[in-house]
Order: C-alpha cells, then sequence, then structure tokens
C-alpha cells in the first residue's frame, strides 16, 4: 500500500475526523478552493478580515495536517493544493472566479511597518524631504543605513531618494528602528493567495495578476476587428446581419437611381434628381422667353444671385480700394513727421 493510501486510511481521534468532515463540507460547497498564506497577521487583525470576507469568501483556519487530509479526501484534483499548505495557512473558498478572488484579496492588503529580521518584500526607499526630526543622532542613524542625510534649515533632511534595502534581504534593528521612527511601512498585511482550484484547473498567483482594463481593451479590439472580417466577407451573423441588411440595401437603392428603375421606393429620390437636372439646365438658358412659365423663375433666381454676387465683389473691390487709400495717406502723414523732425535737428 502507498504512503497515500496509508494515511488515508490510518485512525485518528474523532475529534480530529469531525475537524476534517467540516473543513471537506466547507470545501464541496465553493466553486473555487484556495490556499493562502497567513503568516505575519495578528490574531485582531486576521478575525477582522474573516469578517469583511463574510458573504464572498469563507477562510477556514486548522492544523496543516488536517486541511491537506481534508483536500486530499476531497479529490477531484484538490490534492494538488496540498503541496502549497506549509508555513502558517489556510483554506479560501469563494463562487467567485479564481481572478476575482485574487484581485479582491490584493485590494484588501493593507500597508504594515515591518520589524528586525522580516525579510523585506520590495526595496526599501528612505523618500527625499524633510524628516520632521530636530538635529541630533537621528541624522547619523540614517547615514549609517546608508541614506543620504544632512543637517538642514534647522532639521534633518534626505537630500534625494536613498535604497536602504533591496528586496529579498533581511531586515536589520538599525534599518527597523529608522522606518519607525519615519513612519515609513514597507510591507503589506494581508491574505497571500498561492494557489487556487477552480473548473480542474490549479491557478498561481502569477496567472491571476492581469491588467483588467488592457484585458477588457483587447476583448473590446478583438470583437471589433471580427465584426469588420464578417461584414467585410458579407458573412451573416446575429450581430453582422442587420449591418449587411443595411448596407444591401443602400446598394441597391443605389442601383436603382442610377439605373432609373421606377420602385415604388425610389420614385421619389427619381424625381427629386430629374427635378434637379432640368433646373440646372433652364439655368444655362440665356433666353427666359425660351423656357415654360414654371421654370422662368429658375433663370430669374439664378440672374438675381449672380447680381447679388457681382455687387458684393464690387463692394469688397471699393472697400479695398478705400482702405489702401487711408493707408496711404497716413504713410504720407508720417512721411511729413519725420521730414520736420529732421528740419528741426539741422536748425
Amino acid at each position: 500500500m502507498s504512503a497515500e493510501g496509508e494515511r488515508k486510511t490510518e485512525t485518528i481521534p474523532q475529534w480530529k475526523q469531525d475537524e476534517v468532515d467540516d473543513i471537506v463540507g466547507m470545501i464541496e460547497s465553493y466553486e473555487s478552493v484556495g490556499v493562502v498564506n497567513i503568516a505575519g497577521i495578528p490574531s485582531r487583525q486576521l478575525q477582522d478580515m474573516r469578517r469583511d470576507l463574510h458573504g464572498t469568501a469563507e477562510l477556514r483556519v486548522a492544523r496543516n495536517t488536517l486541511l491537506s487530509r481534508a483536500l486530499e479526501e476531497v479529490d477531484d484534483g484538490l490534492e494538488a493544493l496540498t503541496d502549497y499548505v506549509a508555513g502558517q495557512v489556510g483554506l479560501i473558498g469563494t463562487n467567485d472566479n479564481p481572478f476575482s478572488l485574487f484581485k479582491s484579496l490584493e485590494a484588501s492588503k493593507t500597508p504594515a511597518p515591518i520589524g528586525a529580521g522580516e525579510i523585506a518584500p520590495n526595496e526599501i526607499v528612505i523618500p527625499e524631504g524633510d524628516t520632521g526630526v530636530d538635529p541630533g543622532p537621528f541624522v547619523g542613524e540614517l547615514q549609517s543605513i546608508g541614506a543620504d542625510a544632512r543637517i538642514q534649515d534647522g532639521s534633518i533632511q534626505v537630500l534625494s531618494d536613498s535604497a536602504v534595502l533591496d528586496a529579498g534581504e533581511e531586515v536589520s534593528q538599525d534599518l527597523a528602528n529608522v522606518l519607525n521612527e519615519l513612519g515609513i511601512e514597507p510591507k503589506e498585511v494581508g491574505l497571500d493567495l498561492r494557489a487556487v482550484f477552480a473548473d480542474g484547473v490549479l491557478f498561481e498567483p502569477e496567472e491571476l495578476e492581469l491588467d483588467v482594463e488592457a484585458y477588457e481593451s483587447d476583448i473590446k479590439a478583438a470583437a471589433g476587428q471580427a465584426f469588420n472580417l464578417s461584414v467585410n466577407a458579407e458573412y451573416p451573423t446575429a450581430t453582422t446581419a442587420p449591418t449587411l441588411l443595411q448596407s444591401a440595401r443602400a446598394d441597391a437603392k443605389s442601383l436603382a437611381l442610377q439605373a432609373a428603375i421606377e420602385d415604388p421606393e425610389v420614385v421619389p429620390d427619381l424625381v427629386s434628381k430629374a427635378d434637379a437636372q432640368v433646373r440646372s439646365l433652364a439655368a444655362q438658358i440665356e433666353d427666359p422667353e425660351a423656357l415654360p412659365e414654371e421654370l422662368q423663375n429658375v433663370e430669374a433666381a439664378a440672374a438675381t444671385e449672380e447680381s447679388a454676387d457681382d455687387q458684393d465683389d464690387t463692394a469688397s473691390d471699393e472697400s479695398a480700394d478705400e482702405d489702401a487709400a487711408a493707408e496711404e495717406a497716413e504713410d504720407d502723414d508720417d512721411d511729413d513727421e519725420d521730414a520736420g523732425d529732421a528740419l528741426g535737428a539741422m536748425f
């Protein structure tokens, strides 16, 4: 018998089996189940997180052996999560999809101070600016951890952004003291998702960290391109059929107008087109008497419009001439004034 089989069949105390059964029931009641890291979260804050999750997800904390046993008893692929049950962890169940679960857990994280001996999750930087601390030994503490600090204008100033620790390095007691004094909280406290299982697929955080807005933009662009391809290829779908019908109707109407087909829907446009052509031709005939009475006003209207255009042109020319004359007179006055100034200088 395999070690796994022995583990499933070994006898355990009834209280442990009862707890395993409760965990199994919790797992089976949700569509998505994950393992979250709870290390470093104070008990009171963990209770607050549980309360905040109420209605959307359920957090279950128990001994790792019991969590693993429950995952193995459910099976259905969930036993893969046992590889992530190590250290201080809990199980989280939700009916949301894994991407929504990851997003909500990340959004719920809050800044927190970091203590000596902890590992920096990110690069720690002392920002440029006034520390607000009066001159004293603290400037030496800042300099000892690598900060570009000086005493200026009656206070301790950090002259430039100073990286004092790389991600993955251990925080010293001196650095922890400085960060606490400055109120810098370089880490985030929250439920850290290690893995989640849903619909037969195991997801890790790297696969769930998506730019939702960029993803939605890509989907919309792909949908638009597919729509254009379908329309241009004249491939009817429930989405493109209305556009294809409108395009076909417009093409049919254009053809009917060009071919002068007397269709009831086209006749009004044909009449308007013929009327416009007749009026255009009538406007080109110089002798109004040669036209039917109903078209003579077309010639008169054209003549009136032409006369109005001529008057506008004449008025524009006259205005231009007046402006030019005024400008020339102004130039003559300036020349006379300059000449007077020159004579005054000579005498």
